[in-house]
């Protein structure tokens, strides 16, 4: 392993790396060898047509890609993909070292943070998750959380874009099952930012793709590609293996055929629109643990991936702050706190499933505002510390004396609201926690959800586009 001081959103914070110069070339090596000779599925004719117009070798849906293509793809591929808020502000620069943190998606089931009852989430979860992702300071970007399942699933996905868009300004990752709804998604977008140039200018949203595996790319995830990279805007092509199922057991030959896959989607992208913006995958592909069948979300063979990605100097999407624990527990607050820090140090700049839990299975929100604390705790620990004359204290140091008592001084009063204080975290007295009820930790994220569910309010889309959203689902549900 190895570290290099790169400044970005995190001031001062160290950057790891997991392989040396020699290793990322044999990785790299290896993904154009899977491009180039050994050969990938492409189940979509229009992607089979470009590529084979770009200069790989067709047979059949197996596609040969020759390395100049995936060279010049890396070349004319922006190194920095802007996201905005609502109101047109670039909010989330991905690039280098930034780091930005949202939740997850789709989740089947929800732990109510009102009753800690484990139930089928439905619409107004989406809506609630959205305002709550809306007024927590340190969640950057919103994920639509939950699957409904009171809509129809077939249309779920613009059911959610909608809930997103109405609650909240922040940057959208979002999630399409099928092509149509991220048609949907984009009508809904350009509708909110003021039509399909604006959007492309200023990106209000990306989509997550979840493409099959690193060797075989499904006509959707394709269609999806395409679709974006036509208009300019920036996709999130992800290889999502499981290493021993549909990728090598070794870390190394999973990362390298799923990194050679993003690669794919990467020279499409370039074939489409050169200079389309695109982001990696850093999603290490997680080895199904054999003894439950389970693909785990917090395992520490982590941040391979984001190694290699990161020497192509674009931006990434990681996956951290989930949990395999079943409840919002010591073992959810432990692996949360473990994969984030990783993936920080990692240089991950969309970070997203925070408040996921049994394995990207459920959720909580809950447990998506006690990750959110430790994103702030994460933060100061970054922070840079400021060396000056008047932060070293010399003559405070010398007024003082020996054993001098600085409780009471002003140089204390000016400076100790610079210390990093604690909102769900307790830290106080055992008797003073005594009396506010001996709360754990869970309540406590939990009252703060209901808090602030009940006191904020998202800014409101004007009438004339809410009912624009409303008609695009409408049409969508009669299709």
């Amino acid at each position: 392993m190895t570290w290099n001081n790169l400044a970005g959103t995190l001031p001062g914070g160290a950057h790891l790396t997991r392989l040396s110069d020699e290793q990322f070339e044999k990785i790299h090596a290896a993904c154009l060898e899977i491009l180039g000779r050994i050969g990938v599925r492409v189940d979509l004719q229009e992607a089979r047509d470009l590529l084979k117009k770009g200069g790989a070798q067709i047979d059949g849906n197996l596609v040969r890609v020759p390395s100049p293509m995936v060279e010049r793809a890396l070349a004319s591929a922006p190194k920095k993909v802007t996201l905005y808020n609502r109101s047109g502000e670039a909010v989330m620069p991905l690039e280098s070292n930034r780091c930005f943190f949202g939740p997850g998606s789709d989740c089947l089931t929800i732990i109510d943070h009102r009753t800690n009852e484990r139930r089928k989430p439905v619409l107004q979860d989406v809506i609630e998750g959205s305002r709550l992702c809306d007024a927590l300071p340190n969640i950057d970007f919103v994920m639509s959380m939950v699957l409904p399942s009171d809509v129809d699933p077939t249309q779920a996905d613009s059911y959610q874009m909608e809930a997103m868009l109405s609650n909240t300004s922040k940057p959208v990752l979002y999630v399409s099952y099928e092509s149509k709804g991220l048609v949907n998604a984009i009508e809904m977008a350009e509708a909110v930012v003021g039509g399909a140039e604006a959007l492309r200018m200023k990106p209000i949203l990306t989509c997550y793709i979840n493409v099959v595996s690193g060797a075989v790319h499904n006509e959707e995830s394709l269609r999806k590609l395409l679709y974006l990279s036509g208009k300019g805007l920036p996709a999130l092509y992800i290889p999502g293996s499981n290493a021993g199922v549909t990728s090598p057991m070794t870390v190394a030959g999973a990362v390298a055929l799923d990194t050679a896959g993003a690669l794919l989607g990467l020279v499409l992208s370039q074939l489409k629109w050169e200079g389309s913006p695109f982001i990696m995958s850093a999603m290490d592909p997680a080895a199904l643990d054999m003894r439950t069948m389970v693909s785990p979300y917090a395992y520490p063979e982590r941040g391979f991936i984001r190694s290699v990605s990161q020497r192509y100097g674009l931006p990434t999407l990681s996956l951290a702050g989930g949990s395999d624990s079943k409840l919002v527990d010591q073992q959810a607050a432990a692996e949360a706190a473990l994969t984030m820090l990783a993936d920080v140090f990692m240089g991950g700049n969309l970070i997203h499933d925070l408040g996921y839990l049994e394995s990207g299975l459920t959720y909580s929100f809950s447990q998506l505002a006690i990750c959110e604390q430790m994103v702030d705790w994460i933060k100061a620990y970054f922070r840079e510390v400021e060396v000056s004359d008047a932060t070293l204290a010399l003559d405070e140091i010398e007024r003082m004396g020996a054993g001098g008592m600085y409780l009471n001084s002003k140089h204390t009063r000016q400076h100790y609201k610079e210390t990093w204080y604690p909102g769900i975290f307790e830290r106080g007295m055992y008797p003073d926690w005594e009396k506010k009820g001996k709360q754990t930790l869970v309540e406590r994220a939990s009252e703060r959800v209901q808090k602030l569910l009940d006191e904020h309010q998202s800014q409101p889309l004007p009438p004339a586009i809410q009912a624009r959203l409303r008609e695009i689902v409408n049409q969508a549900a009669c299709s």
